[in-house]
């Protein structure tokens, strides 16, 4: 079994999922006493928010090269960043070390086209919804087509995930939000939604959706597991 090293703490409400899932997929495999081998790298999410909502990139990507060369460092064979935004300085990242870091947008994709799906809507934080490292991944290397939703929804969904969900507060109300962000995108065509903040599987379920949900956090997890019993 290989060595996963996983980039969290932004959440670690969503780095906790990643560590649920990654141990109970091992264990379905390898029997009632196995567990991922596994090292985490956690920061204080805090610094993290600031440094982004300040655009503050180069300093991001200095800060998740070192946390991603200490792991290789330490033992790590495969690299996981779990947040989708930070996938922003992935190229980067890759290019300083020497194992390979599974893309979270890769696994999602494949997933829907295994499905035989090509319009999906994205939800996730405003940069992964706005900005096109994300977008443009699922697009120019997978040939998805991808709709968001209008200014108004992308801050709703953007509010919800920083003043909530990073949190751990789960609320009806917001879970109503994105049922209604997530019709609306259904009625402009999407065939599926992607969960492309880590932390929104905390608050939707398929229930709230009448397209299939493609939950970025299982995916990214259940492609490591993959890959470390290779």
């Amino acid at each position: 079994m290989k060595m996963i090293g996983l980039i969290g703490g932004m959440s670690w409400e969503s780095s906790a999922e990643y560590y649920r899932i990654l141990n109970q997929g091992i264990r379905a495999q390898r029997g009632p006493t196995a567990s991922a081998k596994c090292l985490l790298w956690s920061f204080d999410f805090s610094d993290i928010e600031t440094l982004k909502h300040q655009k503050n990139w180069d300093t991001l990507s200095t800060h998740m090269i070192d946390a991603a060369q200490h792991l290789e460092r330490s033992g790590a064979e495969i690299l996981l960043i779990c947040t989708n935004t930070m996938h922003k300085v992935a190229p980067a990242i890759q290019s300083a070390i020497n194992i390979p870091l599974i893309h979270i947008a890769d696994p999602t994709a494949e997933r829907i086209k295994a499905a035989r799906l090509r319009t999906v809507g994205l939800l996730g934080t405003a940069f992964t919804m706005e900005q096109d490292f994300y977008k443009g991944r699922l697009t120019q290397h997978h040939g998805l087509n991808v709709l968001i939703p209008d200014d108004e929804d992308r801050a709703t969904v953007h509010r919800i995930i920083y003043s909530e969900l990073v949190a751990g507060k789960i609320t009806d109300e917001s879970r109503t939000a994105y049922r209604h962000i997530i019709a609306k995108l259904v009625h402009a065509g999407a065939e599926a939604i992607i969960l492309g903040c880590t932390e929104i599987m905390l608050l939707v379920r398929p229930e709230d959706s009448t397209v299939p949900l493609f939950d970025t956090t299982e995916l990214h997890a259940q492609a490591a597991i993959e890959a470390a019993l290779t």
